[in-house]
């Protein structure tokens, strides 16, 4: 029987929203004390990538998990595009939305198939039959992520970053509308990074979904993303472009930081060089500067150990405790 709060596609073929913005509007929200986010209005616009970017603490996390409904606003709503989500049936958000927390934890002992397959619950059909195209899902989840050589290995015995690639292949089994994707990259060497934000973004413009990102790296997201958000202490600080928020103003302003921003000449995307605090004794550019320090008084040189013989001869002949007095004199001695 379908629950009376699971609202019925006029079409009757399916239940997703396609091509919806998901709309913020004036949210509340926190962990049961102080609001972390209050009164936040922002829209993530249909079919574009969005990186939520700011320092530690701002509320990113925050805002993606009230957005995947993980967590309950005291106030405000989270739209997909005309309807409010709270009242959809979780069967119906989790084939519309998919969402990956920060470190998630597998089960023990469980495969990397078998984990990977489980994007695919929301879309059993009934009775819960597993049909070809959850094969095709999961087989096209893992070759994309590289993990197709993995998928008998226990995800525990996988380094952070293999395992990361894991999550990843789960919530693209899934086959969402919208993904929101809290911190992807954590745990990826610099290249992984760059291949799953690469594959992120193609599969975001050749099936037009909607990708909500946090990430910490400033340069990647401004060259991945359509759109960026700053956030500070729970507030929408800056909302547009890469040349809207990647300014010097607004990175002082969110992350209490001097950079320079600067343009790749290859992509045409911001790269970001943080600048170290101003402190006597170091360049903000370069580093510490070179001290320079006072030479101290010349030490005469040591003369090299003299010849014993040749100390005896001197001796002989009258010299001052068989010491020459410069080492060529000691051409000069003769037995």
């Amino acid at each position: 029987m379908r629950s009376t709060n699971e609202p019925v596609s006029p079409s009757g073929a399916g239940e997703r929203a396609a091509s919806s913005d998901v709309v913020v509007r004036d949210l509340t929200v926190g962990y049961g004390g102080a609001p972390v986010l209050r009164d936040v209005t922002v829209t993530f616009p249909a079919g574009r990538v969005t990186a939520l970017v700011g320092a530690n603490g701002c509320g990113k996390s925050t805002l993606l998990k009230a957005c995947a409904r993980q967590l309950t606003p005291t106030a405000g709503t989270v739209m997909l595009g005309a309807e409010d989500v709270s009242a959809w049936h979780r069967t119906r958000f989790a084939r519309t939305v998919g969402f990956l927390p920060q470190d998630p934890v597998a089960p023990e002992g469980v495969s990397v198939q078998e984990l990977v397959s489980r994007g695919r619950h929301p879309h059993r059909g009934a009775f819960g039959r597993w049909r070809a195209q959850d094969d095709a899902a999961v087989a096209e989840a893992l070759e994309l992520t590289g993990l197709s050589a993995f998928t008998d290995r226990q995800v525990g015995d996988l380094s952070g970053g293999q395992r990361q690639r894991v999550w990843i292949a789960l919530a693209l089994a899934q086959q969402t509308d919208v993904l929101l994707l809290d911190e992807p990259t954590t745990y990826l060497d610099i290249a992984r990074q760059a291949d799953v934000l690469d594959i992120l973004c193609e599969l975001q413009r050749s099936r037009g979904i909607t990708l909500v990102m946090v990430l910490h790296e400033l340069s990647l997201a401004a060259r991945y993303a359509d759109l960026m958000v700053a956030m500070k202490d729970g507030a929408v600080a800056a909302r547009g472009s890469a040349a809207d928020v990647m300014t010097d103003a607004v990175l002082s302003d969110v992350f209490d930081m001097r950079a320079r921003v600067l343009h790749d000449p290859a992509t045409g995307a911001r790269v970001v060089i943080p600048l170290s605090a101003p402190r006597p004794g170091r360049d903000p550019l370069t580093g510490p500067r070179p001290t320079t320090t006072p030479s101290p008084d010349p030490v005469p040189p040591t003369p090299p150990p003299a010849d014993p013989a040749a100390h005896r001869g001197a001796a002989r002949s009258g010299g001052t405790g068989g010491l020459p007095a410069r080492p060529d004199d000691l051409d000069e001695v003769h037995p």
